[in-house]
């Protein structure tokens, strides 16, 4: 059976000279997904009629990469879509790319070819007069931060039940953008399983307004800043000859400025390395080689990926990075490079939970949290992420000068997602019930692999080299002097890389061992 293969979105950012160690996470992301209630798209219930027209298309694999190192982060994901149909000549695959999909179709369209070698159809258009008007909580991606916060800690509790002890790196909202743009394609109990493993409630949001609110999130995120480097784009590569839905490819320009470039599946290597190729430069190097053994039946891959590069407003000196213990469990001390400042931070303690949670803010409008749970609290701390419990950080949090101790590291995620999302609900996309009949018009497309891959890096700079700037002391001159806590990071803790104009959650961790690459 055909197969289409979803990669959601890569970011990456260059290393620093001085390299701390590396991380790197894996993930079959299917089993997670259906586990949060995404079943059809995995299943032959699925449908992805949007995609081709025709309904017969599942998501059969999804998976995540995710990669930190020196403050930087990197994410890529990857979704495959299969035909469902089970005739020889409808073996039609469909390859996603969570930045990639795949779609397998016999339909031979004209392409206006360019003279480039990656033969590109379309570029993406700039979105620049209405969604840079928007401010506060009229932004069209408002609408949709919500959702991508309740999926973001659904795919968490999934994805570390997966990798139990282990490190966990992924990119929420470059999973959320690559399965939008699925969304376009898929029909009937395929859009809504997709709809619902997502968080979105066609009762409270309407299909158009989630569109909107991911073109809006993309113009923002891609906005110059002074302190950070971000930019998330898309990339469609489609089989030559090919026949895609005119609306199809009209959507995923218009609401996702996604490019579309022709690609040679018959020949595989050449097509790996052209979307490998892509993937790479726009990740600064960060993400090599995601797809890979492509079969031949592919029709298309959708690629999304997210850059994020950025210091931190106060950094750490080095000369006061020193080696110390990190206890992955009481018993076990590994080595690790232990930064140490005297710094103003946003601090909250819940007593009740038994963490703290400290804001690092970066230079810009992004921040990055850490969550520290006292000793045989993190299954409870897990247990109690929600959209909600972000909120009440960001209510609750206090400016108090902390002696804090981070260690530097770099962690990275590599998952194939179609069980974690099967474990969420998406079972008709991966199945011969898939419906994606809104990509070419046929009904019989599925996706077959999800791949998701991330990369996050920290270090004393932040993701790049900066100078440093004053801390805050002010707030101590009001007040009796209260020696300032010690936050030592020293065990197991979590972070959540948040950006703030548009509220979205950019990356979530587990650093359970700094050192595992």
């Amino acid at each position: 059976m055909p197969r289409l293969t979803f990669l959601p979105p890569a970011g990456t950012a260059p290393l620093l000279g001085d390299q701390s160690k590396l991380f790197t996470g894996t993930y079959d992301l299917s089993e997670i997904f259906k586990r949060l209630g995404v079943t059809d798209v995995f299943s032959d219930h699925g449908d992805l009629s949007g995609i081709t027209g025709k309904p017969k298309q599942k998501v059969s694999k999804a998976s995540s990469l995710i990669n930190t190192r020196n403050g930087q982060l990197s994410v890529l994901e990857d979704t495959v879509t299969e035909n469902k149909s089970k005739t020889e000549e409808s073996h039609h695959l469909l390859v996603f790319v969570t930045s990639a999909l795949c779609v397998h179709c016999h339909q031979v369209p004209h392409y206006e070819e360019d003279q480039d070698s990656q033969k590109e159809i379309s570029s993406p258009q700039q979105q620049s007069q209405a969604e840079g008007s928007a401010t506060g909580k009229n932004m069209a991606c408002h609408k949709i931060a919500p959702s991508n916060a309740d999926f973001a800690f659904r795919f968490y509790r999934q994805a570390a039940s997966q990798e139990d002890g282990k490190n966990v790196c992924f990119s929420p909202v470059s999973i959320s953008t690559a399965f939008a743009m699925l969304m376009l394609g898929a029909k009937n109990t395929t859009l809504r399983q997709t709809l619902e493993a997502f968080a979105f409630n066609l009762t409270e949001i309407e299909e158009k307004e989630i569109h909107d609110g991911f073109r809006h999130l993309l113009h923002m995120l891609n906005q110059p800043d002074s302190g950070v480097q971000l930019s998330m784009g898309n990339a469609l590569f489609i089989k030559d000859g090919l026949n895609v839905l005119p609306k199809f490819l009209e959507d995923v320009k218009s609401f996702y400025a996604s490019e579309a470039f022709l690609s040679n599946f018959q020949n595989p290597p050449k097509a790996e390395k052209q979307i490998n190729d892509y993937i790479e430069k726009k990740t600064a190097g960060k993400i090599a080689s995601l797809v890979k053994d492509l079969d031949p039946d592919v029709l298309m891959v959708l690629v999304n990926y997210i850059f994020f590069k950025a210091n931190w407003k106060s950094p750490f000196k080095k000369e006061d990075t020193k080696e110390d213990d990190f206890f992955v469990n009481s018993k076990t001390p590994v080595k690790v490079k232990m930064m140490h400042g005297e710094k103003v931070c946003g601090v909250y303690r819940d007593d009740i939970l038994s963490y703290w949670v400290v804001e690092m803010p970066y230079k810009g409008n992004a921040a990055a949290l850490f969550i520290l749970p006292d000793e045989g609290k993190m299954k409870q701390v897990e247990e109690a992420l929600l959209k909600e419990t972000v909120e009440k950080w960001e209510q609750a949090l206090e400016q108090r000068q902390i002696h804090l101790y981070l260690p530097k590291f770099s962690i990275s995620g590599t998952y194939e997602m179609t069980a974690l999302l099967k474990n969420m609900g998406v079972m008709d996309v991966f199945s011969d019930c898939a419906d994606l009949s809104g990509v070419t018009g046929r009904a019989d497309l599925k996706v077959s692999k999800a791949l998701h891959k991330a990369v996050v890096d920290v270090d004393e700079k932040g993701t790049e080299a900066a100078a440093a700037t004053a801390l805050l002391l002010v707030f101590g001159s009001c007040f009796s002097y209260v020696p300032p806590p010690i936050i030592k990071f020293n065990k197991p803790f979590l972070m959540v890389i948040v950006e703030k104009n548009t509220h979205s959650i950019l990356f979530v961790g587990k650093i359970v061992d700094p050192t595992s690459a």
